[in-house]
């Protein structure tokens, strides 16, 4: 019986093995709860508290996320309107991405290391960001980035 290590020594207990299957969404989160209170701490309505946007610099042109750190300051202070007029498709983006967040969190909860997700949701999306890229730029368009 010399050289055997108890059972209870081998495997960790069931909440540490729960709670280490949570460090990544764990640190997704403190990585966004970070850069809300940096949003927070430091006004992006404030011309130039963030830098430019090197592509609108270089090309003249709005990018399809120009606006977002605007509209996610705008978010934090409850004004849907003043974020939709920011960047609308970022509005939107958001409680997708919250969704997939609290998804992932459940699976890793419920064991499952390898989350797998389908990847026509990031095809949509990369289409969905492009379109607006170009219909944002349009003279007739509304909402223009301040």
């Amino acid at each position: 019986m010399t050289g055997q290590v108890p059972a209870a020594v081998r495997c960790p207990s069931r909440g540490r093995q729960r709670l280490g299957r949570l460090r990544a969404p764990v640190l997704a989160a403190a990585a966004a709860g970070a850069g809300a209170l940096a949003l927070l701490l430091r006004d992006p309505h404030v011309h130039g508290a963030w830098g430019l946007c090197p592509f609108h610099a270089l090309t003249g042109w709005y990018c399809p996320t120009c606006g977002g750190l605007r509209a996610t300051a705008d978010l934090l202070h409850g004004d849907l309107a003043g974020a939709w007029t920011e960047n609308p498709v970022w509005v939107v983006t958001v409680p997708v991405l919250v969704v997939a967040w609290v998804v992932w969190v459940v699976r890793r909860w419920h064991g499952s290391q390898q989350v797998r997700w389908p990847r026509w949701p990031v095809w949509v999306a990369v289409g969905v960001y492009a379109v607006f890229g170009v219909v944002r730029n349009m003279p007739w368009f509304p909402l223009v980035p301040s």
